[in-house]
């Protein structure tokens, strides 16, 4: 049998796509059983606690926290603007059948049904990476109402659910943008492509783990109160006692 170099791309691209799902189940499960040793659970509980300080303040003096929550929406929607650009213009790539990346120099399956195949696995990213950002830019938006209510009483709980919920989506986003970088890196051949995954999981696997302990942050009502300072009257008897 002789070996042909498309027969790369029949190996190499699914072991690279492998292992991105199962970091990714593994990251997962971490997150659900011991969210503590993951700094997407780091992020989420100081994000309750700082929900819980701001629900606490008066209405007057939460405009920091709508400013946070305004950065973080722009953020989301820039993100998601590039990705539906992206998008397009792979679209656009597609309807006009470039061969730019059907050359000699690339050793891997360079057909045309290839090409296709890797063009739209790549507009799938990106497009779903465009319906995170827009979903996490709902949810911090949704919050934003949440807190500048006045005179609400609103659940605590229900701020921290949408912040919360706002930042997972924005984890998916990011997410499908990374493995939109492993399937572009494809375009050149399997053996960038399987190196590239190899190389994002130990990254992502180094800076999605949490060494730090999660800090307990104490309600205000259990916050202990500072005790006036006493001043002590000595009576004439008291200093004699004293003396003695």
């Amino acid at each position: 049998m002789i070996f042909r170099k498309e027969y790369l791309d029949l190996v190499l691209v699914p072991c690279g796509l492998f292992i991105m799902f199962a970091y990714h189940l593994f990251l997962l499960y971490r997150c659900l059983k011991r969210p503590h040793t993951t700094v997407i659970g780091y992020e989420n509980n100081d994000k309750k606690a700082w929900v819980e300080k701001v629900m606490q303040v008066e209405n007057k003096d939460v405009k920091t926290a709508l400013d946070v929550l305004s950065a973080n929406v722009s953020a989301a929607t820039f993100l998601a603007s590039v990705s539906l650009t992206l998008s397009s213009l792979i679209g656009a790539w597609i309807a006009n059948n470039s061969n730019i990346f059907q050359s000699e120099l690339i050793y891997g399956d360079t057909r045309q049904a290839t090409m296709s195949i890797k063009f739209i696995s790549l507009l799938i990213c990106f497009l779903l990476a465009f319906a995170c950002f827009v979903q996490s830019s709902r949810c911090l938006i949704h919050a934003n109402y949440l807190i500048s209510t006045p005179d609400t009483d609103i659940p605590i709980k229900y701020v921290e659910s949408a912040v919360i919920r706002g930042g997972d989506f924005w984890s998916l986003g990011l997410r499908a943008l990374y493995f939109a970088t492993t399937l572009l890196l494809w375009f050149f051949g399997p053996i960038p492509m399987f190196a590239t995954s190899v190389s994002m999981v130990c990254l992502l696997h180094h800076l999605d783990t949490n060494k730090t302990p999660l800090h307990q942050y104490s309600s205000a009502a259990k916050r202990p109160f500072k005790r006036a300072e006493q001043t002590t009257i000595r009576t004439p008897m008291a200093v004699e006692v004293l003396d003695r």
